[in-house]
């Protein structure tokens, strides 16, 4: 849950501080870095933990660790993207697409119990799910919202 924590932290400092700075509430500004920040705080992971990351992945896929790779460099990009303006449509809508295709791996790592930050099968288990998919929902709304609205 550090994602959603690092999202809604940095959208309430920003959102509060552009007011506090600029004079004027900037809801889609604040939106869209949030996300961004949210993206390359869990980008981070993918490379740190690209060991356990790599067990979340279902077996018939190969090239596993560098499909992490691909998918933190991937966030990296989603998140440059959804701070310019010309591009934050485009986007956002990959990254709704994205976010609904990782979606099966969150849900098998959970089906395995997969702890990816100790890279072994103790983790929380399928229970994990009722908090993760409503997550990823709340991630592809929050997406949808602020990188589809354009100033």
């Amino acid at each position: 849950m550090k994602p959603l924590a690092v999202l809604l932290i940095t959208f309430l400092l920003l959102f509060f501080g552009c007011r506090f700075i600029q004079g004027e509430w900037n809801y889609i500004f604040a939106g869209n870095i949030a996300m961004a920040v949210m993206l390359l705080f869990t980008a981070m992971g993918h490379f740190k933990f690209s060991e356990g990351m790599s067990m979340m992945v279902p077996e018939f896929i190969p090239a596993k660790k560098q499909l992490i790779y691909l998918t933190g460099f991937m966030e990296v990009a989603f998140a440059i993207g959804l701070c310019i303006p010309d591009t934050r449509r485009l986007a956002a809508d990959l990254l709704i697409l994205f976010f609904l295709l990782v979606l099966p791996a969150n849900i098998n790592a959970a089906q395995k119990s997969v702890d990816y930050q100790n890279a072994t099968y103790q983790g929380r288990g399928v229970g994990y799910l009722w908090l993760r998919i409503p997550m990823q929902v709340f991630f592809i709304l929050w997406v949808a919202y602020f990188g589809m609205i354009l100033k």
